[in-house]
């Protein structure tokens, strides 16, 4: 097996996320059943390399690269290091401190949470941008092939009004700088982009109210939320989990564990200093229940629980936000439409009278 195979694998193996988690569940199932770990590894690369006869399919590589791992002494953390993302490590790493099985099921659970806090954020974010986009390729059209035949007819002399003199301001505009518009949007979305997960700070904070920043932070308090909840499911104290986290994190989330560290090392609980950030993060109601939970016993499995209700609220919070965007996009682009057709009906009215 040369290192192009074992490269493809990897590829493979980190981006089929559907398929990950459902080897993952198949390999708890296999060691709760009592399989040794490299008998349930051996029995998936079995079936993926059917029986032997396909050895170089990618899933049938990675249960090989995984064995041989485990055979020079690696634990299993160290072993998929490298093959899944990084928080996948990290959760399976707090396996080794308790039981490999419940690892294994909660980098399930956690996963298919983030997956459907992405997948409402992309439709909360795509259709909007969409829309904006198309809107900005409105206005140009208009102004490069609608308009100029109508001023040609019209001459250099007509003296327009109203909305059929903002076409021709837009007309004039676009055929001297459409490129223009095209590079303040695309550095729009560059510096959106950019700035969710690295910009930091109190302005930052203020930011995170509004869309696509406040969509942003909902995606990775969730997935924070619910890595926490199953590390200290796993027996991993507070502290190490948020730091374990923020060492694995973004550099928007680090700042925000980071100080929460501080508070928590001052002697708060997890959502007195998560108050005291000045964040919000994740919001008011989760904050005061962890302040809540901190000091009472059973606290793992009262963390699960708001991770899952918190998930479950974000879900609905996000496809919310995708409406309330779909419907400014829609009337911003009706609106420009309505625009267009106006000053055009204006354009040719103002056009028929000047010339009878």
């Amino acid at each position: 097996m040369n290192k192009l195979e074992i490269l493809y694998a990897k590829l493979v193996f980190k981006f089929n996320t559907e398929k990950r988690m459902a080897t993952a569940r198949k390999l708890a199932s296999l060691l709760r059943n009592d399989f040794t770990l490299m008998d349930a590894l051996s029995r998936i690369e079995k079936i993926e390399s059917k029986n032997g006869k396909k050895p170089n399919e990618p899933f049938a590589i990675v249960m090989r690269e995984w064995q041989k791992s485990l055979e020079r002494g690696m634990s299993f953390s160290d072993a998929t290091r490298g093959w899944v993302p990084p928080e996948e490590t990290l959760l399976v790493t707090s396996g080794n401190l308790s039981d490999l099985v419940v690892a294994l099921e909660n980098v399930s659970r956690v996963v298919e949470g983030t997956q459907r806090i992405k997948r409402a954020m992309t439709s909360a974010i795509a259709y909007p941008l969409f829309l904006l986009a198309l809107t900005f390729g409105v206005i140009i059209l208009v102004g490069i092939y609608l308009v100029p035949p109508l001023a040609e007819i019209a001459g250099d002399n007509m003296l327009w009004r109203g909305m059929a003199a903002s076409l021709i301001w837009v007309s004039d505009f676009s055929i001297k700088y459409w490129y223009l518009f095209v590079l303040c949007f695309l550095a729009l979305i560059f510096i959106i982009w950019i700035s969710l997960p690295n910009w930091t700070g109190k302005v930052r904070a203020k930011f995170d109210k509004l869309p696509p920043w406040n969509v942003y932070k909902e995606q990775m308090a969730v997935g924070w939320l619910m890595s926490l909840s199953s590390m200290v499911a796993a027996g991993i104290t507070i502290p190490d989990s948020m730091r374990m986290l923020a060492d694995n994190s973004n550099k928007y989330v680090r700042s925000i564990l980071e100080d929460t560290l501080h508070y928590i090392a001052n002697g708060d609980n997890l959502g007195m200093a998560l108050s005291n950030t000045g964040f919000n993060f994740p919001n008011e109601e989760i904050i005061g229940d962890l302040a809540i939970y901190a000091d009472m016993n059973g606290f793992d499995q009262n963390l699960s629980r708001v991770a899952n209700d918190y998930l479950e609220a974000s879900v609905r919070r996000m496809e919310s936000i995708s409406n309330t965007l779909n419907s400014v996009g829609i009337l911003l682009v009706s609106a420009i439409i309505a625009w267009v057709v106006l000053g055009t009906f204006q354009m040719q009215d103002q056009i028929t009278s000047a010339l009878s």
